[in-house]
């Protein structure tokens, strides 16, 4: 599946859930969604793609493992919440309000790291 069907899932699954909770809820979904577009980080081959990826305040970044192995995403200086353990095609988002540089690595195999840099 390329990166734009898999972001159309996955918008097309926030909007789903969302609406199952509430219609007032879910027309403001809709709206955000749409309005802030997720960037996708693949977490394949034991590495992220892309390593380094530049946005703008406001931006959600979603990691999706790829591997058959289980990752974890986890801030250098807890910058943001580590996920759970990601196993097979399970994804985990971090909306990014403050500019900044955010490091973060695999602490299941710490060799795997990236940048977000939000500006």
């Amino acid at each position: 599946m390329n990166v734009m069907s898999w972001m159309l899932v996955v918008i097309a699954t926030l909007v789903l859930s969302t609406a199952a909770l509430s219609p007032v809820m879910a027309a403001d979904a809709v709206a955000t969604t749409t309005s802030a577009k997720p960037v996708a980080v693949n977490i394949q081959d034991f590495v992220f793609a892309p390593k380094t990826l530049t946005v703008s305040t406001g931006t959600r970044v979603v990691w999706t493992n790829r591997d058959e192995e289980p990752h974890v995403v986890v801030s250098a200086g807890n910058q943001f919440t580590p996920s759970k353990a990601l196993d097979t095609n399970d994804s985990y988002a971090v909306t990014f309000d403050h500019p900044g540089t955010y490091t973060y690595y695999c602490a299941i195999h710490p060799m795997m790291v990236g940048t977000v840099i939000v500006k």
